[in-house]
């Protein structure tokens, strides 16, 4: 795996060892990433958080196209030294925090961005983009990755979040929610 654009562009990071951990295709977070662009314009000096955050290849990406923080989230210990090895191979550690714990136990700052890729059917998703709406600031973006097929894992936008795109690449299937920013009239 490679970051695609920015700082890191072209530089290498690892998987995660097994089958437990399942990173991001190249060309799904291409997509992704080209869909955050028509929409957010540059990343620069986003808060963002990497939930399920495995390999760090969103988060990673995200720092390398000039985010000004991730907190990454993980709780699986192969995964998490992996992780911990991206992140100090790209130099990316000052702008970096790794919280070893469940998703469920988490609550990072409010954020801009927040990926999420839980594990395929394992029925995680729904509480945990439940939980992560509660994080997103007003104006802000989640990305959710679950399993592309027909009978994959459903999903309903949680209150104050509106469904904005979904897209399918190979086994992934991608879902962006917004948090619309408050309107002021005067």
């Amino acid at each position: 795996m490679r970051i695609i654009a920015g700082e890191w562009r072209g530089r290498a990071i690892e998987a995660p060892a097994g089958h437990a951990t399942r990173p991001t295709s190249d060309r799904a977070r291409e997509g992704l990433f080209s869909m955050l662009a028509s929409r957010f314009g540059g990343l620069e000096g986003l808060q963002v958080a990497d939930l399920f955050a495995g390999s760090g290849a969103l988060g990673l990406e995200a720092l390398s196209r000039g985010a000004a923080h991730c907190t990454f989230v993980e709780q699986d210990r192969t995964a998490l030294e992996t992780l911990k090895r991206n992140i100090a191979r790209l130099g990316g550690a000052p702008r970096s925090d790794v919280r070893v714990q469940g998703v469920e136990h988490v609550a990072p700052p409010p954020c801009d961005l927040i990926f999420m890729d839980p594990p395929y059917s394992a029925g995680l998703a729904q509480p945990a983009l439940d939980r992560a709406a509660a994080w997103l600031a007003p104006g802000g973006w989640l990305s959710l990755e679950v399993h592309g097929e027909v009978h994959g894992e459903a999903v309903a936008a949680p209150a104050g979040l509106e469904a904005d795109a979904e897209r399918r690449f190979g086994k992934a299937r991608l879902l962006l929610f917004h948090r619309a920013a408050p309107r002021f009239f005067g």
